[in-house]
Formats: C-alpha cells, structure tokens, sequence
C-alpha cells in the first residue's frame, strides 16, 4: 500500500466515489459567468434598445458597467464569481490527483505552474511583449551605448494575474489545513484588510481614507508596482487588494468541500449553500454601512457581498442540474464553462467582432451585429468541445 500523503488527509477528505467526478453545474456556471465577458453584455443592452422600454434600457445598462467607486452592479460579480469557482473546484482536483497517485510534489508544482501561467497570459495580453527599447549610456571611460527594453508601458496588474495569485495562494491554503483552518483564515484576511485600511496610515492623507488613490492600498501599490497603473494613481487588480481577493477563492474552496460530503443529499447540499448565501449577505450588507462596497479596493464587504451571490447561484445551478438532473438548457453554457481561460485569451488575439462583421451586413439590427462576435466565439468552443480538446492551464 502507497504512504498515506501527509497533506492529503486534512483539506481533502476520502470520498472515492466523487474524487473523479466531474460537476455538470459547475461548468455550467462558469459558462454563465464566461458568457457576460465575450459578449453577453452588448446583447442585453441591444435587447433593452430593442424593447423600447426606458426602465429595462436603464438597468441593463447600468449592470452591465463597473460603478466608478463605491457601489455595486450586477457586471461587478463576474470577476469574483470566476475566482469563486476556481476555488470549488480546488477539493474535486486534489482528490482526483491524489486518487490518481500524484504525490503531494506534484501537486505543489501543479499548483505553481498554474498560477505562473495564469500570470504569464495576463502579462501577455496587456502587451508585455511589444517591447519598447531604451538607450542607455554608462559612465566609464569606453561611453557604450547599452539597448536596454523599456517595461514603463506595461500595466503588470492583470485579471489574469489576479486569478493566478489568489489562486495559488488560496491552493496551498487548502492542501495544507483543514476546511475549519481554511475558513478561519478567509475570515482573518478580511478582518485583516478592514484593519490596514482603516488604521494604517498614508503619507500625505487622512488615516482610514478609503477615497481612490488616498488609500493604504493605493500607496503601497504605487510604491511597489513597476510599470504604470490602470487608473495612474491606483490599480482595481493591485497587489495589496489581492488580501481579499484569496479569501474569494477560500469561500469557494468551502463550498467544494461542502459538495464533495458523502453525508448529504444533493438537496441538502442545494439548501446549505442557498443558506449559506443568504447569511453571507446579510453580514455583507451590514459591514456596507461602515466599509463600503467597492470592486476596485476589493473590500471586505465586497467579498462578502459577491460570495454571497455566488453561494446562491451555485446553489441554483447544482440544483437544477446535478440534483433534478434539467441539463438540455446548460449545454451552451458548458461549451463555454469548459474552455473558459481559452476564450478569454483567444478573443485577444481572434478578431471576432470583425469576422461577424464582415459576415453580417451593416443594414442588419444592431442585436444581429451584436451578437455575431458571440456566436462566433461559441461555435469555435463547440467546435473545441465537440473534437474533446480542451486547454486548460
């Protein structure tokens, strides 16, 4: 018999009959969440257009844009959803490796290697390697001249550098405690971060200031940081916000242990998440009153706030589709869900729109030319999906 892995029993507990299943709904979710990024959002707003009705023509297109500070819209979850999904699916992954006999090195390098590439692509798509060059003379006595690459015009911070930061961290987290540790540690980091915020003071500005750039957010992401910032003075996928940021994927990383029990049924399962939800944004919708909503700080409120929906979604979503087993509607998301990272980078380097452009013709409706970038990119994971290729990092 193998040796029993000393970091396997804790955060993932035996559940032979799940290790390698694989949750329809959680694809499905992640479709969903997939689907507002690569084009959903213009096609709800032509809709409202379309409708001719002025109150659906406001709310769709108020949530379908980031506040500029303090606030919340519907746009604001998709981010957080994402993160919280790639924390649920953390328990189903070590079980399937460790069942697989995958040693607790190889998983510590899975985990790594994950999030450095995550890192990578963010990198990439916000033009790291379109290269800027600099000439640089030194001072000795030859004057060489030194060609040197300029980095100032990159923004580091990334989405998908985020995802892979908190991920990584929120993994190790999870492989090396148990769930009770794990949830105490995603309350810690929220506690943790209302402190800093509220007490550590900023040169130059009023202690406790949560105003954009005046933060101990802001500061120590200016400081720290190279290249330039998305909004100059302050950056939404910042270093410091990343605090936060990891006990998103920790309250994921909860619900997947929830979902992995053996000794609830899937109602059950549906109901404790539905509720747990609920509570989360009851506490999320007090702690708002003294430390505001807000996506680009990523407050603890916020978290909260954004887990709390995403509690009740999956919820919904496994629910309906691995409890009552209604799978014919998810299947456009799960073509989504199931290549998700691929299509949010492919569409930075695939023209869709232009493609549906050229094929639709301009006296088409607006929805026609709207959604034509969409179908596109979903015909191109259907066809992903339909040869099994799926590329994931």
């Amino acid at each position: 018999m193998p040796a029993k892995s000393p970091v396997s029993t804790p955060s993932v507990p035996p559940a032979p009959a799940l290790a390698s299943s694989r949750l329809m709904s959680l694809d499905a979710l992640r479709g969903f969440d997939m689907f507002w990024i690569i084009g959903g959002e213009d096609v709800l707003r032509s809709l409202a257009v379309l409708s001719g009705s002025e109150t659906f023509r406001a709310i769709a297109y108020r949530n379908t844009d980031h506040p500029e500070w303090n606030g919340f819209s519907f746009y604001d979850l998709i981010f957080p959803l994402f993160m919280f999904i790639a924390g649920v699916a953390v328990p189903f992954s070590f079980a399937s490796h460790f069942a697989k006999g995958d040693s607790s090195a190889q998983l510590h390098w899975r985990i790594i290697r994950r999030g450095i590439v995550l890192i990578l692509l963010g990198l990439v798509i916000n033009g790291i390697l379109n290269f800027d060059f600099a000439v640089h003379f030194d001072q000795g006595a030859s004057g060489h001249r030194q060609l040197a690459a300029d980095f100032s015009h990159v923004r580091f911070p990334s989405v998908l550098g985020r995802i892979g930061l908190a991920y990584v961290f929120a993994a190790l987290i999870a492989l090396h405690t148990r769930p009770r540790n794990q949830f105490l540690t995603a309350v810690g980091l929220l506690l943790g971060y209302w402190a800093a915020l509220k007490f550590i003071p900023v040169p130059g500005f009023e202690t406790g200031s949560l105003f954009p750039g005046e933060n101990v957010g802001d500061y120590i992401d200016r400081n720290v940081l190279p290249g330039h910032m998305y909004k100059v003075v302050r950056d939404p996928e910042g270093l410091f916000s990343m605090i936060p940021a990891i006990a998103t994927v920790l309250f994921g990383v909860m619900a997947g242990h929830w979902l992995r029990r053996l000794d609830r049924g899937g109602l059950a399962k549906a109901g404790g998440l539905a509720l747990a939800g609920c509570v989360s944004l009851g506490l999320a919708w007090l702690w708002n009153m003294q430390f505001p909503f807000n996506k680009n700080l990523w407050t603890s409120s916020f978290v909260l706030w954004t887990t709390g929906w995403s509690l009740l979604l999956l919820s919904f979503f496994y629910l309906v589709i691995d409890v009552w087993k209604i799978q014919g509607w998810a299947f456009f998301f799960v073509v989504i869900g199931a290549n998700a990272i691929t299509i949010y980078v492919g569409q930075h380097i695939i023209d869709f729109e232009g493609l549906a452009t050229v094929a639709v013709s301009h006296h088409m409706h607006d929805m026609l030319r709207e959604s034509g970038g969409l179908f596109l990119k979903w015909l191109f994971l259907f066809f992903l999906y339909k040869q099994r290729i799926f590329l994931r990092v």
